[in-house]
């Protein structure tokens, strides 16, 4: 176990490595709105449907917007609720007032959704800027706007730095793994095994294909559990590329604990995670593939990590598994 920063990282690398990133642009998904009777009204956006500007949705307050319901944003929306799910997520009719997307509303007057204990309040109108920009990786495509939460390990990288480990010969591809907020949902069963993991679609260019199947003389190392995750459902049931051209799109359901071993990644960069999350799990089970030893050595690093102040969750220090 050794402590460093991160710009170190070029130290451990070498020529032949390929650094593989989740692109993922985050949406300022958080709309405030009014119900016709005055009341105040949060609308998070989770995903699209099939239909243009029809979205699921979580809600507040939930119970006073029923299936029917109404609530609007002056200059953006007016939207219907459509249908609830037994989870208490809504599908969303948006009508906007500029026949703009949903998505493009949310661009001119969506919060950025971070996490709860970063607060705003009164100062939120005056950090959004700055939030659109910080919260999001310096490689995210902005054209691929699908992640309710950034990928936070790949916000220790800059410009600078990717142009390092680049001239050190090792090789960058992107996959897009729609962050959801079911990331971040704590293990509530006494068992791991019993709970119920979040699905999130991803997608690998052609290129991204070609590169993970390349022979290479260095390593696979991912960028943040979203990476391993994409890679590892994928690797499950592809032994190679698709045709040329194609990107593969997937919804990830594969859930990763001890004991278990990785088909596709040999090194991962992390941020530490909050207790009883599926988090956790994956970086246990990458510690010691194939073997339950994972969990004890997680404990050991955690331990060292509150004994030395490491910052955790988003905005917090990260740890490289090699």
């Amino acid at each position: 176990m050794e402590h460093r920063t991160f710009a170190d990282l070029p130290e451990y690398l070498r020529q032949g490595d390929l650094l593989i990133r989740n692109n993922a642009a985050v949406l300022p998904a958080r709309l405030r709105a009014q119900r016709p009777t005055g009341g105040a009204t949060e609308c998070f956006l989770l995903r699209p449907t099939e239909t243009d500007n029809v979205w699921w949705c979580l809600l507040k307050p939930g119970k006073k917007l029923p299936v029917g319901a109404v609530f609007s944003r002056a200059g953006g929306f007016v939207a219907t609720v459509l249908e609830k799910d037994a989870g208490g997520c809504a599908r969303v009719s948006f009508a906007t007032e500029r026949a703009e997307s949903i998505v493009a509303v949310a661009n001119r007057l969506g919060e950025v959704p971070l996490p709860p204990y970063i607060a705003r309040d009164g100062a939120r109108a005056a950090a959004r800027a700055t939030d659109l920009d910080r919260y999001q990786t310096v490689y995210a495509d902005r054209d691929r706007q699908v992640a309710v939460a950034a990928p936070t390990a790949g916000l220790h990288f800059t410009p600078e730095l990717l142009e390092t480990v680049r001239s050190a010969g090792v090789e960058t591809v992107d996959i897009t793994l729609h962050v959801g907020l079911g990331t971040f949902k704590p293990i509530a069963s006494a068992f791991v095994e019993n709970h119920s993991i979040h699905r999130e679609i991803y997608e690998l260019s052609a290129p991204t294909q070609r590169a993970l199947f390349a022979s290479r003389a260095g390593r696979k190392l991912a960028v943040g559990t979203t990476s391993v995750r994409t890679l590892e459902d994928f690797l499950s049931t592809h032994s190679e590329p698709l045709s040329p051209e194609r990107t593969y799109t997937g919804e990830a359901s594969i859930f990763i604990y001890p004991p278990r071993h990785f088909r596709g990644v040999d090194a991962l960069i992390t941020n530490f995670h909050q207790p009883r999350s599926t988090l956790l799990c994956l970086v246990a089970a990458f510690l010691c593939p194939g073997s339950l030893e994972g969990i004890e050595w997680l404990q050991e690093i955690y331990r060292t990590a509150t004994t030395r102040e490491y910052r955790f969750l988003s905005y917090g220090d990260a740890m490289l598994i090699l």
